[in-house]
């Protein structure tokens, strides 16, 4: 057989591969480029001796349910747990029954989609905004509609006036798309006055937000507004969705959506045909770890350690880059987002002379453009990298910036 294209849908003829997985697989095989492209946390920040000591526990104490088929919506002792713990963390209240633990956070984005969206539908983001988000709202056939962001987070002023431009054309809305807190890729935070105005807009025109939210849990600055949007909401139109991937552990791949309550429901029957339910054995563990205390320790040591790393990328920046640069100053989260205004800079296309030649890799961030604007961006991650390889790693992106490749 010469060809199988003829059984393939259109969805897997059309799909694009991720950027930042392509580009990972291939800097694994090259030891000697420092790598500021991935989102991986640093693996000295993972609590191993803690969640090896509950795995322990888990399966002594639960024995055969720890190992067991479970409900899709997730253990009901483990949804109670968590719903706690967000009170007590986040500052909203949730039922554990409008509680769903998902695989990871991006099958949130994905349960959500596949519920909500339509072919023709449109989600508006942020522009820039999240690429494994874009990518599983135009897997559901949704039309995304960006709307630009400053130092405060997403321009609700502009959003508000996008909003009644849709409107007005009939289109139809499902949600808005955001990530209030240390944003991904651009690492801004919203302002209060912007969620609250957000809130507003998606009260007049009846709309529903998706508020993502993996970095709110350790900040770098003292000060800081990370209330949740969640908390702000008084017509149930929020739907919440995070993950402990950047607070324990990746690789538990556990997350969860609080949803308004007439959407539960319908997000675990669609999870039911995707995977059953997340793993038995890795919810219990994160129950037994979030009824101590030492999830709050943990969280404590994370911010200390991250901002050395932040701090240090952005010294680098200031000092090998040229003037005609525009960067974040993230107070959390793992990526600083830079516009290079340098006439001719492509990032796209130097992507394989940074590699080959100066031996540094970075995220393109024209992908994370909902306009296809975006060429002259990239995003830098600190959080793997040591402070040494950061700054190093840095002055070689400097080299190639100035001589354009």
């Amino acid at each position: 057989m010469n060809s199988y294209e003829k059984f393939l849908s259109s969805l897997a003829k059309n799909i694009k591969a991720s950027e930042i997985r392509e580009l990972l697989a291939v800097i694994r095989t090259k030891k000697d480029v420092i790598s500021l492209a991935g989102g991986l946390p640093d693996p000295q920040t993972f609590p191993k001796e803690i969640i090896a000591k509950m795995a322990e526990k888990v399966v002594a104490e639960y024995g055969d349910y720890s190992l067991q088929y479970s409900e899709t919506k997730g253990i009901y002792e483990v949804r109670e747990t968590l719903a706690k713990f967000l009170k007590d963390i986040r500052g909203f209240e949730t039922s554990p029954d409008d509680l769903l633990i998902t695989t990871g956070s991006q099958q949130a984005l994905y349960l959500i989609s596949r519920t909500l969206i339509d072919p023709g539908d449109v989600v508006i983001t942020e522009n820039p905004s999240y690429l494994a988000a874009l990518g599983a709202f135009k897997m559901c056939g949704a039309n995304i509609v960006g709307v630009k962001i400053d130092e405060h987070g997403m321009k609700t002023d502009l959003l508000e006036e996008t909003v009644k431009r849709l409107v007005s054309e009939g289109k139809k809305i499902k949600f808005i798309y955001v990530i209030p807190v240390s944003q991904n890729p651009a690492g801004t935070t919203m302002s209060s006055e912007r969620k609250k105005h957000l809130i507003e807009i998606a009260n007049k025109y009846d709309l529903l937000v998706l508020e993502d939210d993996p970095y709110s849990y350790f900040v770098y600055e003292e000060g800081v507004d990370v209330t949740a949007i969640k908390a702000l909401d008084t017509e149930d139109r929020v739907i919440y969705i995070s993950t402990i991937s950047k607070i324990l552990a990746p690789g538990l791949r556990i997350g969860w959506i609080a949803s308004p309550k007439h959407l539960s429901r319908k997000l675990e029957l669609v999870k039911q045909y995707l995977d059953l339910h997340s793993p038995t054995l890795n919810q219990y563990i994160l129950a037994e770890i979030l009824k101590t205390s030492l999830i709050k320790e943990h969280v404590r040591k994370l911010a200390p350690f991250y901002k050395v790393k932040r701090d240090t990328m952005l010294k680098a920046i200031e000092e090998y880059f040229p003037d005609d640069i525009w960067y974040t100053k993230p107070i959390g989260g793992l990526f600083v987002f830079v516009y290079v205004n340098v006439p001719g800079f492509n990032a796209v296309k130097l992507l394989n002379t940074a590699v080959e030649k100066y031996k540094v890799a970075y995220v393109p961030g024209k992908s994370f453009h909902t306009d296809g604007s975006g060429e002259n961006s990239m995003r830098l991650n600190f959080s793997y990298p040591p402070p040494e390889m950061i700054e190093e790693g840095i002055r070689r992106l400097g080299e190639l910036i100035k001589n354009k490749g």
